[in-house]
């Protein structure tokens, strides 16, 4: 009897990539660089990750002080934003709405935000025409 055992080559294997297990708190400061670097403010930066997440600023400021990693940071998000959907475009060349693995859409959902932010957009435009609750 001969049995098939998969080739080595044809499992795939998926591992994480390396921004899931980076603190938040270690880019944090590169959103506000590129935010302030374009006249934008941190009370910006921060209404636009609790908007996204729906952490209070004492949640987003006890999140960065523990350095959560990126995975913990959005499976442990209060109320993500039901209106992030709504976020279009290409970011680091890929289309955000094709990005399968969520943690990963997530950490690019926010990428666009702050990218939209520094580009000058309007609060209401990035927050898709509602306020931060």
């Amino acid at each position: 009897m001969i049995t098939h055992r998969p080739c080595v080559s044809t499992v795939k294997t998926m591992k994480k990539h390396r921004i899931f297990t980076t603190s938040v708190a270690s880019v944090y400061p590169h959103y506000l660089a590129k935010a302030e670097k374009k006249g934008r403010t941190k009370a910006e930066v921060d209404e636009i990750i609790c908007w996204l997440t729906g952490y209070s600023l004492d949640e987003l400021k006890h999140q960065l002080d523990n350095k959560t990693d990126f995975e913990t940071f959005f499976a442990k998000a209060p109320q993500l934003n039901p209106a992030r959907s709504l976020i279009k475009g290409v970011i680091c060349g890929v289309r955000i709405e094709e990005i399968e693995e969520p943690t990963m859409r997530e950490i690019r959902y926010l990428d666009k935000l702050i990218d939209e932010l520094a580009k000058g957009k309007a609060m209401v435009k990035i927050l898709r025409g509602q306020p931060e609750a």
